[in-house]
């Protein structure tokens, strides 16, 4: 079955502004991959990986900020040299801002399955960063979607790892990366495969992740102990074709999904069509905007971030054919959720 709509429903109503976050000419490197955003004190700021391609040495992690109105022209924050003769690519950067402090967890190392963690910690919001420092044994920071900051004071990061099947843990700092607790897996990473997990809020203190798998669906799970145990991966009612997604509380208790609504029996590993749904309840979707729908199954709009800015707005960066970063800005207010009949996306 066609998961997609012939005349697909846009909900383009809700899109406040469309811009990429540099020019091509402005960066030494033709490609790029895994956005990250966050915002400071100064403003909106966004980082990604780029070099020559994914997993080759000279993939450094660039930063740009939101300053009066237009994007930064990016600057590398951190690269993977290890000496005169040896450089790693590095990989999936992460920002979150504590407020006087802004973090930066990536990833350094040959390939996903024996990579380390790093940190890097500005204390002027970007302007300058301390020297990398390496993340304890087998504690990797947020994989790939933004950490949370629990009412215990504790750091929740959604992390996964790769070199014994796809498996979901989560890691722990209540002393701003001084001191590291890890979750075992919550998942048999050979029976249900699934990585890169997402947080959404829920009341009561209730817990959900929703996490990119192998199974051709978004996997869910929730905990009721600050995400320290969780429940047994289930699948919603939404695609997966094996593509990266990332979701978000809002302020009013509603949900944002952005992911690639491919459907993964047709399409397996297209990431073509990016999308935005919206939820009540963190299992039953609506579909609110549609990002990016491009008929060439070869385009790639994938590995998206998403927050709520102070001011309301909901704000997405993602991939843009490997070549961009792109940044939408969606007004909630504006959203006009349209229901989806056994996962299908709506018509006009």
């Amino acid at each position: 079955m066609n998961l997609f709509a012939n005349n697909p429903f846009k909900g383009d109503r809700a899109i406040v502004k469309s811009e990429f976050v540099y020019k091509a000419e402005d960066v030494p490197f033709p490609s790029c991959h895994a956005s990250t955003i966050a915002e400071t004190s100064e403003g909106l700021v966004a980082a990604w990986f780029g070099g020559t391609y994914e997993k080759h040495p000279d993939v450094g992690i660039w930063f740009s900020r939101f300053i009066n109105g237009s994007w930064s022209v990016p600057v590398e924050v951190a690269n993977g040299v290890q000496h005169s003769n040896l450089r790693y690519p590095t990989w999936n950067p992460v920002l979150f801002d504590y407020g006087d402090e802004l973090f930066l967890f990536y990833k350094d190392g040959p390939n996903p399955r024996d990579w380390w963690g790093q940190l890097i910690i500005s204390c002027d919001n970007g302007k300058t960063w301390s020297r990398r420092m390496r993340l304890p044994e087998e504690i990797y920071g947020p994989i790939k979607n933004k950490p949370e900051l629990l009412s215990n004071g504790e750091l929740i990061c959604p992390t996964s790892t790769e070199h014994d099947g796809w498996q979901v843990h989560m890691e722990f700092t209540s002393d701003r990366g001084k001191t590291w607790e890890r979750t075992e897996p919550i998942n048999n990473g050979k029976k249900i495969a699934a990585i890169q997990p997402s947080i959404l809020k829920h009341p009561g203190e209730k817990l959900q992740i929703l996490c990119r798998s192998k199974n051709k669906r978004i996997l869910s799970a929730w905990s009721t102990d600050n995400g320290r145990t969780w429940s047994k991966l289930k699948p919603i009612d939404l695609p997966n074709p094996n593509s990266g997604t990332d979701a978000v509380t809002l302020k009013d208790g509603r949900h944002v999904l952005v992911y690639n609504h491919v459907d993964p029996n047709e399409e397996w590993g297209n990431r073509n069509i990016l999308n935005v749904a919206v939820s009540n309840d963190g299992l039953n979707w609506q579909a609110a905007v549609l990002l990016e729908n491009d008929p060439d199954p070869d385009g790639e709009y994938s590995y998206p971030a998403v927050i709520q800015s102070g001011d309301g707005m909901v704000h997405v960066t993602y991939t843009w054919n490997r070549k961009l970063i792109k940044h939408v800005v969606l007004d909630p207010a504006k959203f006009e959720p349209e229901p989806m009949q056994n996962g299908k996306w709506p018509e006009m």
